[in-house]
């Protein structure tokens, strides 16, 4: 293969936008005499031929100084540094490239976040997860389209193996556990023996990783095309369990988050987290948002699953359209499409349409039209309104005419009752 050809594709992956900034990054790297290199992820994928998700950066020098360099001259991008760990950010409309100066990192407990100090591309390779990730592309200077492999990550690839770098790898970052099983299940890798030894071994070194950590390695599991597999993998691990004991997966929530893709092309992080809690009960619901650190609107979706569920037998066939929005419109949505994908037939059926159809029906009739036919304001004009919307989700009503008749019996009504 040529020196040229990686870094050939890799151009050509790139959005136009993404590959202006790059090429900028490059140039002024070279003109500091900078040695720059695209690392971890990218070189696999590129290695593998599969889209490059993301663009990492390692220059043995400044990095958010370059990054500020390199952003003031373009259009459209924002620029995030941060400092403690000598990393930078290139954000564009449809792009990210990330920048960090090479470093070693130390952990001084199992848990914490690495005390961060600059170092080599030796050092900053050895910091990684496993083999695979653990190579760089030389972009500048005499070795430009090289790559350095100290590890020998390329066999690993050939192989089809995750392998760690070092014994204490899962002592030192636990959440290299959930790494594992997402990189095994989207590349359709393996665990390399001892690898595989050492994370059971230390599985139960997830209890020390913050709420805030694992919530951001669920978010990218939920982007992977089937997390449902990755899932079962951490729960057979013992790793869902090692972060909570409330959490667990098995067979039918697996089958359970197929069909949420089938109804919801793109379900949220909130969904996906309601669904993951669907056996809980509230307490427990409550529980595992603490661990996870989750927001308010995560939090009350989590907790209202529960709830939800105790709604599967009420939302029979027969139950008509008005009375399914009535028990499931106070509900977070999230909480209704976990009840969709995971509940009895026949809720879900009545739980899908009140997604898709009913909860966003209206009377074509509003408060200042019920005005106009001579209704007086007050609590009869809600109940009014309410009663419209009923009648035109059960199908009692079929035009505004329906409708203006309708309201006209229910206000004459109404004032009978008064007099």
């Amino acid at each position: 293969m040529a020196k040229a050809n990686l870094i050939d594709n890799l151009n050509r992956a790139l959005p136009a936008a993404a590959r202006k900034a790059l090429t900028a990054i490059v140039q002024d790297a070279q003109g500091e005499a900078l040695a720059i290199y695209l690392v971890g992820g990218s070189v696999r994928d590129l290695l593998l031929n599969r889209p490059t998700l993301d663009v990492d950066l390692t220059l043995e020098g400044d990095a958010p100084a370059l990054a500020r360099r390199v952003a003031f001259g373009l259009e459209d991008v924002r620029c995030i540094i941060h400092s403690v760990f000598g990393t930078a950010t290139l954000k564009g409309a449809n792009f990210r490239l990330d920048l960090a100066t090479a470093r070693v990192e130390t952990y001084e407990r199992p848990g914490a976040l690495p005390s961060v100090h600059p170092g080599s591309l030796q050092d900053d390779l050895f910091r990684r997860d496993f083999t695979v990730n653990a190579m760089a592309l030389a972009l500048t200077g005499d070795q430009r389209g090289a790559i350095t492999d100290p590890f020998d990550g390329k066999s690993d690839l050939e192989a089809g193996l995750l392998r760690v770098l070092h014994e204490a790898s899962f002592r030192d970052d636990a959440t290299r556990i959930l790494r594992a099983a997402r990189y095994g299940s989207r590349l359709s890798f393996r665990l390399e023996p001892k690898t595989m030894r050492w994370l059971r071994r230390d599985v139960t070194y997830l209890e020390a990783i913050s709420g805030p950590r694992i919530r951001e390695e669920l978010a990218r599991l939920w982007r992977e095309p089937q997390p449902e597999r990755i899932l079962l993998r951490l729960s057979e691990l013992g790793a869902l369990q090692a972060i909570h004991p409330t959490l667990s997966f098995d067979g039918s929530q697996a089958e359970a988050f197929g069909k949420l893709r089938e109804i919801h092309a793109t379900p949220s992080r909130t969904v996906y987290l309601a669904l993951l809690a669907w056996k809980a009960s509230q307490p427990e619901a409550t529980a595992l948002a603490t661990r996870l650190a989750l927001n308010k609107r995560e939090t009350e979706a989590v907790r209202a699953v529960a709830e939800v569920r105790a709604l599967e037998r009420d939302l029979s066939a027969e139950v008509r359209p008005s009375r399914a929005v009535e028990l499931l419109s106070p509900f977070p949505s999230a909480a209704v499409w976990a009840l969709a994908a995971a509940g009895q037939e026949s809720a879900r059926v009545q739980a899908s349409r009140y997604l898709r159809r009913w909860r966003y029906v209206k009377s074509s009739l509003d408060g200042h039209a019920l005005l106009a036919m001579s209704a007086i304001p007050g609590p009869q004009l809600g109940q009014v309104l309410r009663r419209l919307k009923a009648a035109k989700l059960d199908g009692e009503v079929r035009s505004r005419r329906d409708e203006e008749r309708l309201a006209r019996e229910l206000l004459h009504a109404g004032a009978r009752t008064r007099t």
